[in-house]
């Protein structure tokens, strides 16, 4: 079965769809960038569509549904490289992508989803004296 690669950058996972995707592919990209942001603990997840000239309905929902996943799981979603035609489409559509941040491109959303996480505190440096 085909499967969309997903590459780990630190705490962030980065998704580059190249393919026009059918529905079972578009299932099979979400189930498994869902199982990776678990299993790596991921703390932002890049879907770059940069590719993309035509997103359905269906693309939008799964997009919306990887973010709404994702941020239960403590991450955030950014989607970068919408051509306008798409994202002109998915507001005539009706979908917002609620909970879904978007950028120009992958290395603006690298920073996006970086200024978006919150500083880490070393629980080492703390004294419970």
């Amino acid at each position: 079965m085909e499967r969309i690669p997903i590459l780990k950058m630190g705490k962030f996972l980065l998704v580059t769809i190249q393919v026009d995707l059918y529905d079972r592919l578009a299932l099979t990209l979400e189930e498994d960038l869902i199982q990776m942001v678990h299993k790596t603990g991921a703390r932002g997840v890049l879907i770059d569509i940069s590719a993309l000239s035509i997103v359905d309905s269906f693309m939008g929902k799964i997009i919306g549904n990887i973010a709404a996943m994702s941020s239960i799981l403590d991450a955030e979603t950014v989607v970068v490289g919408m051509q306008p035609a798409v994202a002109i489409t998915l507001i005539e559509l009706g979908l917002p992508l609620s909970g879904v941040h978007t950028a120009l491109n992958v290395e603006r959303g690298m920073a996006l989803l970086a200024a978006r996480m919150p500083e880490e505190t070393d629980s080492e440096d703390v004294d419970d004296d």
